[in-house]
């Protein structure tokens, strides 16, 4: 009975210390992280904002792919999105003409597959969907035989992104013609 006390005793100081240890090196290392999350997302606003100066962020209540906006000086918007792909949530940017044409978009942050889904963040892979709106492609049967190969494997992704940005512009139609 002692032996298994005993083992008990330094699995549980094992355990405990290396709790510990993770605890301290989380402290150390949120901190960064969030800041380089914070870095990316303001680098991702301004490469969507066309040059447009961008307003206060507005949330929008959770049941939709639309998590909130920005109001852009040229009568646009700037959404945050999420899209679900294969790997799980696709955070990502877009801007919108107050028409709910798209003007831009960007892939903030995903856990896609590297080699296909991961592909998204390319800036090529958002071409498909610019000057859409209400017309956006949502299945790849509406691309071209040269755009469906490139997405091809990433079907999922494809999928998700487009009905975010769908979403997005079906948002942007619903606020007033650009009036909020």
């Amino acid at each position: 009975m002692k032996k298994y006390l005993k083992t008990a005793l330094i699995l549980f100081v094992i355990c405990a210390a290396a709790a510990l240890l993770l605890a301290v090196f989380n402290s150390v290392t949120a901190p960064k992280i969030s800041a380089y999350e914070a870095e990316q997302k303001t680098a991702a606003l301004k490469n969507v904002s066309g040059g447009a100066s961008i307003g206060e962020y507005v949330i929008v209540p959770e049941g939709s792919m639309v998590n909130g906006y920005y109001t852009l000086d040229n009568g646009g918007y700037i959404l945050n999105l999420t899209a679900n792909g294969y790997g799980g949530s696709i955070l990502l940017v877009a801007s919108y003409s107050a028409d709910g044409i798209l003007s831009a978009a960007q892939v903030i942050s995903n856990s896609e597959t590297p080699g296909l889904g991961k592909k998204s963040e390319e800036s090529w892979y958002m071409d498909k969907f610019i000057g859409k709106g209400q017309n956006m492609p949502i299945r790849k049967t509406s691309l071209s035989d040269s755009d469906a190969q490139a997405v091809s494997g990433a079907s999922m992704t494809f999928t998700g992104i487009s009905k975010a940005l769908l979403a997005g512009s079906n948002f942007v139609a619903t606020l007033d013609g650009g009036k909020n």
